[in-house]
């Protein structure tokens, strides 16, 4: 099999991380595995492994034929039969079809809150999909919402799997006092609702105990981001919370943390939450996405409404007042990614999926 991963960017996004990770581990199995980015590098472009090949497209603009055209010679030139794009840079991988019709697409949706929109806010996707062999999908309600809005007849569930890359340099020290750090990794954007867990933060006095809150992720520096450090100055949380901006070596950084929050208003299928099990990390989780596949609430973890500012400061206490509670949730949640969203068993269903799409005429 010869076979490309095609991603927008490689900023340090969930879509992003998992492209890279399929690339890396395809290029193990299989006999030529590439990545393709479309419109920006970033952050993760040293995690790409040396046995993939890597283009950069430079895209420009939605309609570039220059870039389209450079992305057809790479796929004839290396005899790519499978393309699998994640995202949006669907449009992209249909516009390859378009100038050269051998190649089968395989469409890969990361974007949890997509289950909760109409076709008219998807219609160019929907009519995209015309040209999809199959997709792929991180949670159940995308392949609901799949089978209900694309013209693809085969949408399958391809849950995520998360690994740690030892060859990152250990770069960022958490601030503050061990033992008592909380981390929250996401992008400063919507809808990952960082303004919940710091209300919550600030009315439990969770400072006066010795605890600590510490954002990871790309900083946008716009409104939200204007919010978030607004609401930090006026209640003077300055010594207790803090903005690191976009990091790659998160293993470390979870090696210094203690519990580790999400608190999106939606998701997929989040990589950060493989990566809190893989840390043995307690974890308060959103009930939004698969999330309360992976957080079992009671056993792996805790849950709790995204909006629901209470619910979380219920779920804080209980976790920060029983250190028995948080030893006993994080070995369950580290034994549960292990067994269940392994690299090795995803890849093999991914493989299987290949093999049946090639078959196919």
């Amino acid at each position: 099999m010869r076979i490309i991963q095609i991603i927008d960017s490689l900023e340090a996004g969930g879509a992003e991380r998992m492209a890279i990770s399929y690339a890396n581990a395809l290029a193990k199995k299989i006999e030529f595995a590439g990545l393709i980015v479309t419109r920006n590098e970033g952050p993760l472009l040293h995690q790409i492994d040396a046995d993939v090949s890597y283009l950069y497209l430079n895209k420009k603009h939605t309609f570039d034929l220059r870039s389209v055209l450079k992305l057809k010679s790479f796929v004839k030139q290396n005899k790519i039969t499978i393309a699998h794009a994640h995202g949006t840079s669907f449009f992209t991988a249909v516009l390859l079809k378009l100038t050269y019709p051998k190649i089968k697409l395989i469409w890969h949706d990361h974007y949890g809150a997509r289950a909760n929109e109409s076709i008219w806010n998807n219609l160019i996707l929907s009519f995209c999909s015309c040209f999809f062999s199959c997709t792929f999908v991180v949670n159940h309600q995308l392949e609901v919402w799949a089978n209900k809005n694309l013209l693809t007849k085969k949408n399958y569930f391809l849950p995520n799997f998360a690994t740690f890359d030892d060859n990152v340099l250990k770069e960022t020290i958490l601030k503050s006092e061990e033992g008592k750090r909380i981390v929250c990794i996401a992008n400063l954007k919507q809808p990952k609702n960082h303004i919940t867990i710091l209300r919550a933060f600030a009315e439990m006095n969770l400072m006066e105990l010795g605890w600590s809150l510490h954002l990871i992720g790309k900083d946008y520096k716009d409104d939200y981001s204007a919010i978030l450090k607004e609401f930090i100055s006026k209640n003077n949380l300055e010594n207790y919370v803090f903005i690191y901006g976009s990091k790659t070596d998160i293993k470390y950084i979870l090696s210094q943390a203690t519990i580790g929050v999400l608190a999106s208003t939606a998701e997929g299928f989040p990589v950060t939450l493989l990566e809190y099990g893989l840390a043995k990390l307690s974890v308060i989780s959103t009930n939004t996405g698969h999330c309360p596949m992976i957080i079992q609430d009671n056993f792996s973890g805790l849950l709790f409404t995204p909006l629901d500012s209470f619910q979380l400061q219920v779920q804080l206490d209980k976790m920060i007042s029983k250190e028995s509670l948080r030893i006993s949730f994080a070995l369950h949640l580290h034994q549960l990614v292990v067994d269940n969203y392994s690299k090795e068993k995803v890849i093999d269903i991914l493989i299987k999926n290949y093999e049946k799409l090639s078959d196919s005429k």
